[in-house]
């Protein structure tokens, strides 16, 4: 029989930290006297005593290490745990939401997706804003861990291939995550801090830079303003593309640099092809704006820069409404958003090694028709790659693609127009943020949907983030007779 006891104890004991965290923004609604910091308050009893006594009635089930069973059921859990208490502020704070908007709002946030359904956010309390931030800051530390210790030993998605990264974890998960989350959070922490001083020093307000901070790091996108990112310009849009790009970049190089092997940073594959994908979209992007729209020069770069690399890495930042740069931008932007960044890293979407991966199988099959008696093996970095892991990876594009299509049909049955149904699907499963046009683009929000929509996008932010396997397998009768 399946033992829930310690699964039940980690998604306890996170709760618990969830709740303690909301002092914060009763700390700041304090100081700004809007009358906001009982809400936070009582969220914050009531989050820290659920997660206290769930910890404590599972306690006696703790063991050294986890199952295959015990570690699927973690990893889901903790992201339907967290963004369902992460969402009574929304509910009895300032915003009053229903369930299911303060739900989407904390899925959105604690998967980094940075789809919202609040507008009016330039005068929303501060203490609110606070929370949304701190909502993706954590999701965003939070899916690294996931992505360097769970999905390896998960075998989900080919990440399996990152398990000879000096990463091993098997029989001892728990353990060895506190050892990586504990260097892991020293590296996080710190960006934060250089963003949010880069950010001050180039003229936002103590509180923008802070909040703007922890959404840029988490490359989540929420940001203060209806207006996103709009509400700046110059010299804080490079200021987010440069610390958007280092968020988005795997987590285990700054480890490993830490001691003493940067020059794995420097010779990691996904890295170049990452920033050479950037350079080309850039160019294309500038020259576009500069020879068919009235854009000078340094404009065209700099938004082409800021919205690319915001899409790419998954932020979902947006500094222009791109919805009228042209049909041809638009949809490279569409594609854009099915990239991602790399792996190990705060983005989201497919990701750039599974790409490199499925090349590397095309070219091979390519070169077996040329030459059938040759012997031609699939490599990574120089390493060789087994049929286990790029069959993996072959099945993760099949269910990625699958996935938007199911939850495009779905959001179709719900009255959506195709843009908003296939861009929603799209935008909800690569964990993006902003769709396309004028309901869920840059220019709006997903407010304005009906309520079986938004309980669509929430399953699919979930199912996405947690890269579609990890939580697929829950579904199978096998699993739970393992």
């Amino acid at each position: 029989m399946l033992d829930l006891r310690p699964v039940g104890y980690v998604i306890g004991l996170l709760v618990a930290i969830l709740g303690g965290t909301m002092l914060f923004p009763l700390l700041v609604d304090l100081y700004d006297d809007h009358g906001q910091w009982p809400v936070f308050l009582q969220s914050a009893v009531f989050t820290v005593l659920a997660g206290g006594l769930i910890a404590l009635s599972c306690a006696n089930g703790v063991r050294e290490g986890l199952t295959i069973q015990q570690t699927f059921l973690l990893t889901t859990g903790v992201w339907l745990a967290l963004p369902l208490f992460g969402a009574l502020p929304f509910v009895l704070g300032a915003t009053e939401a229903r369930f299911v908007d303060a739900f989407f709002e904390a899925m959105s946030g604690m998967t980094t997706t940075g789809s919202t359904v609040l507008s009016g956010l330039d005068d929303l309390p501060r203490g609110i804003l606070l929370w949304r931030g701190i909502l993706q800051w954590l999701g965003g530390i939070g899916i690294i861990v996931v992505a360097m210790v769970f999905l390896p030993e998960l075998r989900v998605g080919g990440m399996q291939i990152f398990r000879s990264e000096g990463f091993e974890t098997m029989g001892k998960i728990l353990p060895r995550a506190q050892e990586i989350a504990g260097q892991i959070s020293m590296i996080y922490i710190a960006l934060t801090l250089l963003c949010g001083l880069v950010y001050g020093a180039l003229g936002m307000g103590f509180f923008d830079a802070l909040v703007h901070a922890l959404t840029t790091v988490s490359t989540g996108g929420f940001s203060n303003y209806d207006e996103s990112f709009g509400a700046f310009s110059g010299p804080a849009e490079y200021a987010a593309v440069f610390f958007m790009i280092l968020a988005a970049l795997p987590f285990v190089r700054y480890v490993q640099l830490l001691n003493g092997q940067g020059k794995a940073l420097l010779r990691d594959s996904q890295i170049h092809v990452f920033l050479v994908i950037i350079a080309v979209l850039v160019a294309v992007t500038s020259v576009i704006l500069t020879t068919v729209f009235p854009y000078h020069i340094e404009q065209a770069v700099r938004e082409a820069l800021f919205n690319i690399t915001s899409i790419i890495s998954g932020t979902g930042y947006a500094s222009v409404d791109y919805m009228k740069w042209g049909s041809f931008l638009v949809m490279m932007f569409f594609f854009v958003g099915l990239v991602g960044g790399c792996a190990g890293s705060t983005a989201c979407s497919i990701k750039i090694f599974r790409y490199q991966l499925l090349f590397a199988s095309i070219r091979v099959q390519i070169q077996r028709i040329r030459a059938p008696h040759g012997v031609f093996i699939p490599r990574y970095e120089g390493r060789k790659v087994g049929n286990d892991v790029l069959s993996s990876v072959i099945s993760f594009f099949v269910f990625f693609v699958v996935t938007i299509g199911i939850v495009a049909w779905a959001l179709a049955l719900t009255g959506l127009d195709f843009t908003t149904a296939v861009s929603g699907a799209a935008t909800a499963v690569a964990n993006v943020g902003p769709g396309l046009g004028d309901r869920i683009g840059p220019a709006g929000n997903f407010g304005g949907l009906n309520d079986a929509a938004k309980w669509i996008l929430i399953a699919a932010m979930l199912i996405g983030r947690l890269e579609l396997m990890a939580v697929y397998v829950l579904f199978t009768v096998r699993f739970w007779r393992a």
